[in-house]
Parts: structure tokens; C-alpha cells; sequence
């Protein structure tokens, strides 16, 4: 007999999550990272994605704009400033025409700038994305819109939808993790978030020396079967409290609890280079700077994947370069690009770039014209924030290499040709998975969220 209002929820509101309950009790629930069927067949297995906090600069880079050489040093005519929206500099400012040499690549004769001669090497594998654009022009907005699909705080990360639908390959390693170099990001822990979400899906930070988790390792004194008993323990104590209240968190901080046993075996493993041969160090830079830092996480994303981790997020910082942009660029690019294009050779040799989709950008690019935070140092000019107009590029499983996509004018000011919002890239990354975005869906608070939000379109010229 139904008494009250919480009898009627007991009764409908908990009746599948009761059986599914009951199926945990008896020990046969699911693991919620146990491997799921895409939507369609998938090109691609898992993702790297090589997140460059602060916003690269596209037209030292990619994107080469000699038309600015003829504006160096002065202000451009209105006509081209007049609907700007900069986070510092004024439209009046200055162009600032790029020094960087600029070569066709390849056969297929992607043009990549000096800096990046690593890139130079696997052109041919790389989809270039010269007319990327975004809704926000600050970072930690233009970070939440990349990964979540939206500029507010709280939805859940690109990682965590892709563990969500898909699963992971890999019952020993999360399904989703994150890797961190240089000085920090501006959104932080917001980059890999599960949101609403079950806590399951958010990414782990995983350390590049020592325990990859701190504290994963036990303490002296604790066995592996005294944790083993503690562990059962606890589990007892939160199937008992799952009982009661029916709380999904519950089941997954008992999930939580099992991997991170798992784990002590799988992860300190996962730190051994010791099976890796010297050409492979050698050609991360492993071991030397200033690539020691952002080699070695690009080598632990192959060997993440390798095990069947399904979302890797390598976040580098401080690309945001509104002062000294040559010699600032040049240290972050001199410290990742032999990292970059040694993960594509390594993928593409061990048969893995196939059914591995990178990606490679950050939340925006940077202005043509010229800000100045130091007039006395003729040194220190720098780029503002641009939201349009920037490059991004993506490689291996489902894109189709050795091209360029998109063009902006011949100062880079507007897109031109083809363009990219971040939702149509989150699409595009989507279907190379097999995961249709307008049917990957949660329902929260009465309504059906998806990572691209409202919008998004897949680039079908991406694909292969």
C-alpha cells in the first residue's frame, strides 16, 4: 500500500534502478566502464587530445599572412577593426606582421611554420583547421566551451561523454585520463569533469613520475590482503547505504574504490620505460630539455591507449603569449613539437594511428594586431585573444590527412571559407567514433543535455 510520497517514489520512481540494485547486490552489476557499442561503426577507438592552454598563435604557425607585412607597425584601416572585441587591446592598435618562415609540406604540401619542424615531418597525416571559431574570448569561458559545449560552469567534459557512451577497453587504467605540463591551465580541474554525470566518467590525473596517483601505493606495513579485507569492508558498508537510498554516486565511489585496487598493479607499470628502446626516448626527447616534460606525456598517452583507455587529455600551459610572442612561442613549441609529431610516428608505426583520433589546439588563436604591455622594451609585443579565425589541426582515426581546411582574409582578421565552430568539431570527434551527437544524450533536471549543446554540424571534408 502506497502511504505517502516517498512510497510512491520507492515504488516508480526506483523501480529499474531497484532492479539494477538488486543485481549489484547479488554481485552482477555492471561495470559502468565496461565496453559499450558506439551508435554506428567507428573509425576511431580512443582520443588523444593535445589541449595548448592560452591559445596559439595560428598566423605563426599555420595560417601565414604576408599581407600584414605591408601594415607592420601601424594601425589597420577601420574597415578591418571596426567589429572587433578584444579581451585588452584597443582596434587602433598596431599590425603586427609574423617573422616565421613559412615551407609547404610533404606531398601534400601543408604549409607549417619554422617553429614547428617536428610537424614538418608528418604532414602528410595532419588535417589543418585554419577557420576554427569560438563564443568566448577569455580562457577559462573558451576552455569550458571546447570541452563542455557550453560557456557555464558545470557540464561535463568532452572525456566524460566519450567514457560515457562508449565505455573503456581497459579494466585496470580509467577510462578517461588526464596529463598536465608547464605552469597550469586556467580552467583547471573544469577541463576534465564528469559534471552531472556520474563521478565515474571524470578524468583522472595521472602524474608522469613516481605514483602516477598520489598515495596509490600502500603504506609500510599494509598488505595486500589487509587491503583486500578493509576494502570488502568498506564496500559492505556502501552496498548497505546504496540499499537505503538508491544514490548513484554510491555506486560509483564503489566502483572508485575497486579500480584504484586494480590500479596498483596496472599503473606503476605504465611508468616502466624500461621495455621502451632508446630510438623511442630518444625521439620524444625523453631525458633532455626542455622536452623532457611534454615527451614524456605524449609517450604515456600511446601507452595509454595501448592499454585500452579510451580518452587522453594532454594539457600543456602557457601559450598565451601577449607579450615577448617570438621568444615565448618559440620556448613552448622548442618544448612540445618533437613530442607531437614523435606520438604520430609512434602511433602510425605500431598500427595505431588508424584507430587513434588526435587533436591538437587550444581554446582560441591570437590577433594580427599588436598589443604592447611594456612600450619602454621594443621586444615585448605580444597577441591578444582572437576567437576567430584560428588553427587547429586533428589527425589518425577517421580524418582524412595531407589537407587544409578553410581559409580567413588576407590579414586573418574573419573567416573566409569553411567555417568550423567548436561544436562542429566536437561533432566531427564524435562521429569518428561511432557516437551520432544528437543522440548521445543525458537527462538532467527535466531535459536532454549533449556535448555540442544546440548547434553542431559534422565537417564531413574531415573525414576520411
Amino acid at each position: 500500500m502506497i502511504r505517502s510520497r516517498r512510497d510512491l517514489l520507492n515504488t516508480f520512481g526506483y523501480g529499474v534502478g531497484g532492479m539494477a540494485l538488486a543485481d549489484l547486490l547479488h554481485g552482477a552489476a555492471p561495470n559502468p566502464l565496461a565496453p559499450k557499442k558506439p551508435h554506428f561503426a567507428p573509425k576511431a577507438k580512443s582520443v588523444i587530445f593535445m589541449f595548448m592552454e592560452g591559445g596559439p598563435s595560428q598566423m605563426d604557425l599555420f595560417d601565414p599572412k604576408p599581407a600584414l607585412q605591408k601594415h607592420n607597425g601601424k594601425p589597420l584601416p577601420a574597415e578591418f577593426t571596426k567589429d572587433l572585441k578584444l579581451a585588452f587591446t584597443k582596434p587602433n592598435a598596431a599590425a603586427l606582421a609574423s617573422p616565421r618562415v613559412f615551407q609547404p609540406c610533404g606531398k601534400s604540401g601543408v604549409v607549417i611554420s619554422d617553429y614547428l619542424p617536428g610537424l614538418r615531418e608528418v604532414a602528410d597525416d595532419l588535417c589543418v583547421v585554419r577557420s576554427m571559431h569560438t563564443d568566448a574570448v577569455n580562457h577559462h569561458p573558451g576552455q569550458l566551451l571546447l570541452f563542455t559545449g557550453s560557456i557555464q560552469f558545470g557540464r561535463p567534459t568532452a572525456g566524460a561523454w566519450v567514457t560515457y557512451g562508449l565505455g573503456s577497453e581497459s579494466q585496470n587504467l580509467p577510462g578517461f585520463v588526464a596529463l598536465s605540463s608547464g605552469a597550469g591551465t586556467s580552467g583547471g580541474a573544469s577541463n576534465f569533469m564528469s559534471g552531472f554525470l556520474p563521478s565515474t566518467y571524470q578524468g583522472t590525473i595521472f602524474r608522469n613520475s613516481g605514483d602516477p596517483i598520489l598515495y596509490l601505493s600502500n603504506p609500510e606495513g599494509i598488505s595486500k590482503a589487509a587491503q583486500r579485507t578493509s576494502l570488502d569492508a568498506i564496500k559492505e558498508l556502501n552496498e548497505e547505504r546504496l540499499r537505503v537510498n538508491g544514490d548513484p554516486e554510491i555506486d560509483a565511489r564503489i566502483q572508485s574504490y575497486e579500480l584504484a585496487f586494480r590500479m596498483q598493479m596496472s599503473a606503476p607499470e605504465l611508468l616502466d620505460f624500461s621495455n621502451e628502446s632508446q630510438e623511442t626516448l630518444e625521439m620524444y626527447g625523453i631525458g633532455k630539455e626542455p622536452t623532457h616534460q611534454f615527451g614524456t606525456n605524449a609517450l604515456l598517452a600511446r601507452r595509454l591507449v595501448e592499454r585500452g583507455v579510451r580518452y587522453v587529455l594532454l594539457m600543456d600551459a602557457s601559450w598565451d603569449t601577449h607579450t615577448n610572442l617570438n621568444k615565448k612561442l618559440k620556448d613552448k613549441c622548442d618544448a612540445t613539437d618533437r613530442g607531437s609529431s614523435a606520438l604520430i610516428k609512434d602511433l602510425k608505426r605500431r598500427g595505431l594511428l588508424d584507430q587513434t583520433l588526435v587533436a591538437w589546439g587550444g581554446e582560441f588563436g591570437r590577433t594580427p594586431i599588436c598589443e604592447i604591455r611594456n612600450t619602454s622594451d621594443p621586444d615585448n609585443a605580444g597577441r591578444d585573444h582572437h576567437p576567430t579565425g584560428y588553427s587547429m589541426w586533428l589527425a589518425g582515426g577517421g580524418i582524412k590527412g595531407g589537407q587544409t581546411i578553410g581559409e580567413t582574409d588576407e590579414l586573418g582578421f574573419t573567416i573566409t571559407r569553411d567555417k568550423v565552430h567548436v561544436h562542429d568539431l566536437q561533432a566531427t570527434m564524435l562521429h569518428c567514433l561511432g557516437l551520432d551527437h544528437l543522440k548521445l544524450t543525458y537527462r538532467h533536471m527535466g531535459r536532454d543535455y549533449r556535448l555540442t549543446d544546440l548547434a553542431g554540424e559534422v565537417v564531413k571534408k574531415m573525414l576520411v
